[in-house]
């Protein structure tokens, strides 16, 4: 059953706010529940030196565009290094990471369609105590079809 969308309009900063499993903070701008189930989609903020590990999407796309920063993306074999005003597309089943290598922390606009992935962020949120913990990670990704095939950049 397909649920109706709503109109969104958030401010700076608005939205609901959780940890990032890979930085500072996700806010989401869209979920399921307003989108009809369309898509996702939350600004993050990523401190120097992290980012996931090599992992893909069985049931999204994904498109990133960078706000602030200097972040490297593998898309499949290719090494993308991408500054403030990059745009990334990442077809479902690519394998892909990144890795903030700047000094100063990275802001990322996230984009998933259709909508899903905001159940693997909150799960991993709602386990703060293990942030940053690969074996989560990987478990909470699998529940919702994003398989870990290697590890974060830079390792």
């Amino acid at each position: 059953m397909t649920r109706e969308a709503s109109a969104v309009a958030l401010g700076p900063g608005e939205g609901a706010r959780i940890p990032n499993p890979v930085g500072e903070a996700i806010v989401f701008k869209a979920r399921a529940s307003e989108t009809g189930g369309t898509m996702t989609v939350f600004e993050t903020v990523v401190v120097p030196g992290e980012g996931p590990p090599l992992h893909l999407h069985t049931n999204e796309d994904e498109a990133v565009y960078v706000l602030e920063g200097d972040v490297h993306f593998r898309l499949g074999p290719d090494l993308h290094r991408s500054s403030a005003g990059a745009f990334l597309f990442i077809p479902r089943g690519t394998p892909h990471t990144f890795q903030n290598v700047g000094s100063d922390s990275a802001r990322l606009l996230v984009i998933f369609t259709p909508s899903g992935m905001e159940r693997f962020f909150e799960r991993i949120a709602a386990d703060e105590s293990r942030a940053g913990d690969q074996a989560l990670f990987a478990a909470a990704g699998h529940e919702v079809g994003l398989d870990v095939v290697g590890p974060p950049l830079g390792t």
